[in-house]
């Protein structure tokens, strides 16, 4: 089967990486193109398992016009610390976890603000782990895994999901409720 080995390494990693390891200097994950996953020892929403893989992305991301320039390294580091604006992950946590999604800036952005990006990062630090795998068409293997496996909180090319029409929904409805609100300072 195609894929089989990055695929069984992302099902059963040798090692899971927390926060403080992947964010620690110089950090394990490699500046190569590949494919990473996520579990969490909370389920961030009822009904959800712990311990299994329940999400997985790409870097670099290939586009209609270009290819990314990001790495493993800079956007697994990215899911860690960054904000919902630049992670679907990030938004999709912050979102299940009940933060408020808020318009940021010129209006056009939407965060949890920093309060609550602090609070999903220290939630991320308690309860996510990730492992990688190097592959030079990673967008090729995330077709495939999401394709075959159950990735609950995966949204692109996963309508077969079950919790698909559950996790568009509370998504859309936070981005909704942010839009009625003020944009924030």
């Amino acid at each position: 089967m195609e894929f089989d080995e990055e695929r069984q390494a992302l099902l059963r990693p040798e090692r899971l990486w927390s926060a403080g390891e992947v964010l620690g200097r110089p950090g394990p994950v490699p500046a190569v193109p590949g494919v990473y996953g996520w579990r969490f020892d909370m389920a961030p929403f009822p009904g959800l398992p712990t311990g299994e893989l329940l999400y997985v992305g790409i870097a670099p991301r290939r586009m209609a016009v270009r290819t990314s320039r990001q790495s493993l390294r800079s956007r697994v580091r990215y899911h860690f610390r960054g904000n919902a604006e630049g992670s679907t992950l990030r938004l999709t946590l912050g979102c299940l976890l009940g933060l408020e999604l808020r318009r940021v800036g010129s209006g056009r952005r939407m965060t949890f603000r920093a309060s609550g990006e602090a609070e999903l990062s220290a939630w991320m630090a308690r309860h996510a782990r990730v492992c990688w795998v190097a592959h030079p068409r990673p967008w090729l293997l995330e077709s495939a895994l999401i394709s075959g496996l159950d990735l609950p909180l995966n949204l692109d090319q996963n309508r077969h999901n079950a919790f698909h029409p559950t996790l568009k929904a509370l998504r859309a409805a936070a981005r909704q409720r942010a839009r009625e609100r003020p944009i924030a300072s």
